[in-house]
């Protein structure tokens, strides 16, 4: 029986690289596998739709699906799972002490509609009774000037959103005070050089902990999605897919739990692990 090719495209990560090196095959398929950086894969994916499979964000994609304007469907398959507590810095001099001190202020954001986003403001409304339309917010790029919204937005009229300058960053914004906090996935430049600016939980593992035995939510960032014409016409092929990546993550397990020589550098990976299972 003929294998059906397939492209693939995921961010470069220990849980799917037994599949990208030939290690676990998707069965039935004669896989391409690639790894572009994340932005571009997001873009390359939900604009241009150049894959058979490939990992999306969570919130766009479900943004896409619900006007009708995604070819793809998802599986239960997330890629990026990630606590958000972390994504929050501050002014240190703006009265910022607690998340309920952020209502009124300026806060950036990559993409208003990005996954980590849509869960910082959860984080914000469900937990500390902020809502997004208390909080002015700016959009744009956090170290290169020019980034905008993947996907066109639809906001609420009483939610503030405006573009921060095309020459402007979030990370020098917040670094100069002509922002009050930022929330982004990674960590802006002025942390650690610029003296007032901070983390909003400066102990964000242990808050992030409590949050999950309270909720039992580990976030999803980035979901597995597949063009939904090859699913129709080799409905095998979810299966295949879900058992292929499900297969990568416990070899990845496998090898972090490899203590004789480990496999990534990280001192103590073997208390880290019995801490984070605990």
């Amino acid at each position: 029986m003929p294998q059906l090719h397939l492209s693939i495209s995921t961010g470069d990560y220990d849980r799917v690289r037994a599949i990208k090196d030939g290690r676990v095959p998707v069965q039935g398929c004669a896989v391409t596998y690639l790894t572009p950086p994340l932005e571009e894969l997001f873009v390359r994916a939900l604009i241009g739709a150049e894959f058979d499979a490939c990992e999306v964000s969570f919130s766009s994609y479900l943004i896409a699906l619900s006007r009708g304007k995604t070819p793809y469907r998802a599986l239960p398959v997330f890629l990026s799972r990630v606590f958000r507590h972390s994504a929050f810095y501050v002014r240190t001099d703006r009265g910022i002490a607690r998340p309920e001190d952020l209502r009124g202020k300026r806060v950036g954001v990559p993409e208003y509609q990005m996954t980590a986003a849509l869960w910082a403001r959860g984080l914000l409304e469900d937990e500390y009774g902020v809502k997004p339309s208390e909080i002015e917010w700016r959009n744009g790029g956090l170290e290169q000037p020019g980034r905008s919204e993947k996907l066109a937005l639809d906001l609420p009229p009483d939610v503030t959103l405006v573009p921060i300058g095309p020459g402007e960053t979030l990370s020098a914004m917040l670094a100069t005070g002509a922002l009050d906090a930022l929330v982004a996935p990674r960590t802006p430049s002025c942390f650690g050089k610029a003296p007032q600016v901070a983390r909003l939980f400066p102990d964000y593992r242990a808050v992030e902990r409590a949050y999950a035995k309270k909720s039992g939510l580990f976030p999803i960032m980035h979901v597995r999605a597949v063009r939904e014409e090859l699913l129709r016409a080799h409905p095998w092929l979810a299966s295949s897919l879900f058992a292929a990546f499900r297969q990568a993550k416990d070899i990845a397990i496998r090898e972090l739990e490899e203590i004789g020589a480990y496999n990534v550098t990280v001192p103590w990976l073997a208390e880290e692990l019995k801490d984070i299972r605990a």
